[in-house]
């Protein structure tokens, strides 16, 4: 029986966070047993706010040996770059031409952008358009997403549903998202999202030394050492409860409702349990990562295999609008 297929993207804007982590590359990483996972870096899409080249190489290498210290089986499942595809912007020009610019400006990271008076150039606009290509030029059955990504993968059933319309029904194939309800937004070093926007996040495989000073900066009350402290609904509970078993979360809940237990102490506490978890995945990193040519080998393949699925919806999609076969590739 053929497995269901699953797309997931992180884009190439700076270091990898706990977030991240938390939020996108845990929760795909766990689908590996029940789908064909596809798993893209999003470089093009970077270059809405990532003007340093060098930089977007480096953390193109940097995220992909992240996804596989963390446990992608690059034998079974494809791990591959956004740019390596480039018809990918092919494939949007032809939702671009089915997609208005009043549905557009309702994107959230439009609005988002506009609100806080940050650069809006084209791509920042099309950004959900070329989002719908990365989906729908592979037929996923579905697309992990946090909460507040969910409208993207409405955007691209829309714009799936209005080339339907155009040119037959069964043209696109319109995925579904997949939300865990058990992830909720992360929090950052001062109780908002994680997000580098906002600059409070606390970096995946650093230093121990680097990370521990991220953690202990963690924004806590100044409720004193001796009294009694909630765990539930702070920064720190909410992180603890990610990286910790539930008897152990209960533990420090109750130790700190005891008072006697500082928030100091609290997120030393966090600090080990993230420890035990990402120790020896920064240990693999570090090793891969330093092997730039296994790496490029390895996107290759990826590149190669997605191809082979992307490159026919391509053309079953030119031959419905009109247009003759692709060149060779």
């Amino acid at each position: 029986m053929t497995k269901k297929r699953a797309l997931t993207g992180i884009r190439a804007t700076g270091e990898l966070h706990i977030g991240n982590y938390l939020g996108a590359i845990r929760e795909a990483l766990k689908l590996q047993s029940e789908y064909e996972c596809l798993y893209f870096i999003a470089d093009l899409h970077s270059l809405t706010t990532n003007k340093d080249p060098k930089a977007l190489r480096a953390q193109s290498l940097d995220i992909a040996a992240s996804w596989i210290a963390l446990g992608l089986d690059t034998s079974q499942h494809l791990l591959y770059r956004q740019s390596d595809l480039a018809h990918v912007t092919e494939f949007a020009w032809y939702l671009s031409c089915v997609t208005g610019v009043g549905y557009l400006q309702k994107a959230h990271s439009y609005k988002d952008a506009v609100a806080k008076e940050k650069e809006v150039n084209h791509g920042v606009f099309a950004y959900p358009v070329l989002m719908a290509a990365d989906i729908l030029m592979y037929e996923p059955d579905v697309v992990p997403v946090g909460k507040d990504q969910k409208q993207h993968v409405e955007m691209a059933r829309n714009m799936a549903g209005s080339l339907n319309a155009l040119y037959g029904e069964n043209l696109l194939k319109i995925p579904e998202s997949l939300i865990n309800e058990q992830v909720m937004i992360i929090p950052g070093l001062d109780g908002r999202k994680m997000s580098k926007s906002y600059d409070n996040t606390i970096p995946l495989f650093a230093s121990p030394k680097a990370v521990r000073k991220k953690v202990m900066s963690l924004v806590t009350d100044s409720t004193p050492l001796e009294e009694p402290k909630k765990l539930d609904g702070t920064s720190v509970g909410e992180l603890f409860q990610h990286f910790a078993s539930t008897d152990e979360y209960q533990d420090l809940k109750e130790r700190l409702a005891a008072g006697g237990l500082g928030w100091g102490h609290a997120k030393d506490e966090l600090y080990q349990a993230m420890e035990g978890v990402l120790a020896e995945p920064r240990k693999t990193f570090e090793n891969i990562r330093g092997d730039e040519n296994m790496l490029g080998k390895i996107l290759s393949a990826g590149r190669e295999r997605a191809l082979a699925i992307s490159g026919p919806i391509l053309e079953k999609v030119r031959s419905a609008v009109g247009l003759p076969p692709s060149p060779t590739r």
